[in-house]
């Protein structure tokens, strides 16, 4: 995920879903990204790059974990400075909590919310660097 500074940018994107090992070929087909795996203690995710040797772009995650209970849909995770006070504001203005809080890659936490509007994202604080 990105690092501090880059607050209210889309800083990840992930695709979750039951069975990830079956979408990396179809990305690698249609859109022409790569794949490397993300060990996940007992099972692999996946990282996609948008050409060999690249910087990931995205994730594909299998649905299991902390991850179960997310829709199967690409999820923007949006950077926010103070992550609890935007989830207040979230409620107060009419958006839900769907999901977390959960942890990514023990660099922090997010929370998915849905807003007013029914769309899906996930907000998280910046990576401190050294963290």
């Amino acid at each position: 995920m990105t690092s501090s500074g880059e607050i209210g940018r889309i800083g990840w994107i992930d695709l979750t879903v039951p069975d990830a090992d079956s979408v990396p070929d179809f990305y690698r087909s249609v859109v022409g990204w790569n794949s490397s795996d993300v060990d996940m203690g007992g099972y692999n995710d996946c990282s996609v790059h948008a050409g060999p040797g690249e910087a990931p772009v995205a994730g594909i995650c299998h649905a299991r974990g902390s991850n179960a209970a997310l829709p199967p849909q690409w999820v923007v995770y949006i950077t926010v400075a103070d992550l609890d006070e935007s989830l207040r504001k979230c409620v107060e203005l009419g958006g839900q909590i769907v999901h977390g809080p959960a942890a990514y890659g023990g660099q922090g936490r997010f929370r998915v919310f849905r807003d007013p509007a029914g769309a899906i994202a996930a907000l998280y604080p910046p990576v401190r660097k050294g963290s």
